[in-house]
């Protein structure tokens, strides 16, 4: 479908948009009272260039025409509005400059949280978040919106919705090699699950992460946490993570590779291992002497 005339009226629309405000400031505009009323206008004009510049796909144009539409009610104090076509203007950046994305995600944040609409302002966080993750590739400004994001989750007692960003942080914290940092999440996580019946299944997976996040810093460490998960979720000794495990310990104190390698393929054959548990185990395999071969 040809969308080129939608951009022409998209075009004409911003002029007169444009003209509208500026009359709105004129001397004339003030003495008969229709400032306000003509912006008004002029925001609804600016809103209906921005959806025929997206049917033409042209989302810069989108972004911009969202972003006049967004300062304009600003300046009428219309701060829902507002943000709203921060947001809009956001979604449709995503599709051309992540950077301008972000700065009108970040200015949607700010009236979200002084308004006190937290919950909304975490969702946001998690949107930059993924730009962040996907498009930039900043996996540490990823972390950063993922741990406002829980934070705001917390303060409104959004748990499950914390967990999931906090999940986010642990794993690529494991990834930069903080280990300390992932252990931190994924004991607390682990222990906030391990009693909610629908989530407890979970919780072997958490202790799973965080004792091999100790396994590379120390295979003592690792066996005493091992040990602590066991005794506060009784659960987790008869899991076939905790079971690995064990077997890993055995095969590392003997500096047994093969063995090593042999208890990894054995677990994966039932239950596939991912590409996060596949670099951590192999970063623990590294640490039994003069190895540098793979997993499987």
């Amino acid at each position: 479908m040809d969308n080129s005339g939608k951009e022409k009226e998209a075009i004409q629309l911003m002029a007169d948009a444009d003209k509208k405000v500026k009359s709105s400031g004129s001397f004339l505009g003030g003495m008969f009272g229709g400032g306000p009323h003509k912006v008004e206008e002029a925001c609804e004009m600016y809103c209906r260039a921005a959806n025929m510049f997206k049917m033409a796909k042209n989302w810069s144009a989108a972004g911009n025409a969202f972003c006049k539409a967004a300062r304009l009610h600003s300046q009428l104090q219309n701060k829902h509005d507002c943000a709203t076509s921060f947001i809009d203007a956001g979604n449709a950046f995503k599709k051309s400059d992540p950077n301008e994305a972000i700065k009108c995600l970040n200015a949607s944040i700010e009236i979200y949280t002084d308004m006190g609409r937290f919950t909304i302002a975490a969702k946001h966080h998690i949107n930059i978040a993924e730009i962040y993750e996907s498009e930039m590739v900043d996996i540490e400004k990823a972390i950063a919106h993922y741990e406002q994001a829980a934070d705001y989750y917390k303060g409104e007692e959004s748990n499950s919705s914390a967990n999931k960003c906090l999940l986010k942080v642990g794993g690529y914290s494991a990834q930069l090699e903080q280990y300390q940092k992932a252990i931190e999440i994924y004991e607390q996580v682990g222990a906030n699950t391990m009693d909610n019946p629908l989530l407890k299944y979970s919780a072997k997976e958490y202790f799973f992460k965080a004792s091999l996040c100790h396994f590379i810093v120390d295979e003592l460490n690792a066996k005493i946490a091992i040990e602590k998960y066991e005794e506060m979720f009784p659960a987790f000794t008869d899991s076939r993570e905790c079971k690995l495990l064990k077997k890993l310990l055995e095969a590392h104190e003997e500096q047994n590779t093969e063995a090593f390698t042999e208890a990894v393929k054995e677990f994966d054959s039932i239950s596939r291992l991912d590409q996060w548990h596949t670099t951590l185990l192999l970063r623990i395999k590294k640490t039994i002497q003069g190895d540098e071969g793979d997993l499987k």
